[in-house]
């Protein structure tokens, strides 16, 4: 064979060789990546300008910082309110999501796989709200009116319990189902005669010169965190760094009052004086972290008002969906020393 046709052969061959093998650790490569993806994973959880401990964990990011070194990867999504949180879980788009109390009821009793797994407020977030110069002063006024609501949220049931007390019934008023903002907004522009609002939205059209005509603390449930059944059982551990960094925000937040509203302000679009309103004056944030009889007192009040607005078929739903929504498994082995960052 002449020399130069071997020579050419041979390189050909080696070439040959050389992209071979490096297709085979390419592809090994791919399947070790493929691997560590797989293993690897991600938390989705929420923020939301109603529950300030979550506010402040995003912005500290105690949580990036203690998943990483178990490979988690943390990813935040926004909820504008309760049911846009369930909704959520619900599709599986978030692990973990925040909202009142009663909407935490309401989904368990339609069958949303969802426990509540921590408390994060007892707030007074919820209020009936008009306009400047309303004739409407107290909630019998509301009668033939239309007042804007978030239905499966904590305003909307607080609307029915207010009415309710007044002697009205829900079918008295038209209800117009409107998000939070998107409430404030109708009142503004005339569209609704009132608005059963949620701070700190509320807030800001308070000082804009909206009024609170009726205020109850007790109609207000509990800020609820809540989780997926399936999250829970397949990632435990990572479901209690949750709660344990809860209670970091808790602790933080209470030492650090002034912070907490200026945290709440940057990202709610608030000034300062409205941000310290909600957290100073209605957003109590030391609360037991642990789920516990003080909720389940006020959900069992607002329970049967599920039925009787038609958002549940039956009171069996309800006293099933409170026999199982609270799992206090990782509120009481809550510890923020666990959680990194300062």
């Amino acid at each position: 064979m002449p020399k130069n046709l071997f020579t050419r052969r041979f390189l050909l061959a080696a070439t040959a060789l050389t992209a071979a093998t490096t297709m085979l650790t390419g592809c090994a490569g791919e399947g070790s990546g493929g691997a560590n993806a797989a293993e690897s994973k991600t938390l989705n959880i929420d923020f939301a300008t109603y529950n300030p401990l979550s506010l402040v964990l995003k912005d500290k990011g105690w949580l990036e910082a203690t998943l990483k070194d178990q490979g988690v990867t943390v990813k935040w999504v926004q909820s504008a309110g309760s049911n846009k949180a369930n909704e959520a879980l619900r599709a599986g788009a978030i692990d973990v999501g925040s909202t009142a109390g009663s909407a935490a009821l309401l989904a368990r009793s339609n069958g949303a796989d969802i426990k509540t797994i921590a408390q994060y407020s007892q707030p007074e977030w919820a209020a009936l709200v008009v306009a400047k110069e309303s004739p409407i002063k107290e909630v019998t006024d509301l009668k033939g009116k239309q007042v804007a609501a978030t239905k499966g949220t904590d305003p909307y049931f607080f609307l029915l319990q207010a009415l309710e007390q007044a002697g009205l019934k829900a079918s008295d008023v038209t209800v117009q189902n409107l998000q939070h903002a998107d409430g404030r907004s109708a009142l503004e522009n005339g569209s609704v005669d009132a608005w059963s609002g949620l701070d700190p939205i509320m807030a800001g059209a308070e000082q804009k010169g909206a009024q609170l005509i009726y205020r109850n603390l007790d109609f207000n449930t509990y800020g609820a965190l809540n989780a997926t059944e399936d999250f829970l059982a397949k990632s435990p551990e990572i479901a209690q760094t949750v709660v344990d960094a809860y209670q970091k925000a808790r602790e933080w937040a209470g030492d650090n009052e002034a912070e907490t509203a200026a945290i709440l302000a940057d990202v709610a679009g608030l000034e300062t004086p409205v941000a310290e309103k909600v957290i100073l004056e209605r957003s109590n944030l030391d609360v037991d972290v642990v789920p516990g009889a003080p909720l389940l007192k006020v959900l069992t009040a607002v329970g049967p008002i599920f039925v009787e607005s038609k958002d549940v078929d039956s009171q069996d739903q309800v006293d099933k969906a409170l026999n199982s929504l609270l799992d206090d498994s990782f509120a009481k082995k809550a510890d923020s020393a666990k959680i990194k960052g300062s």
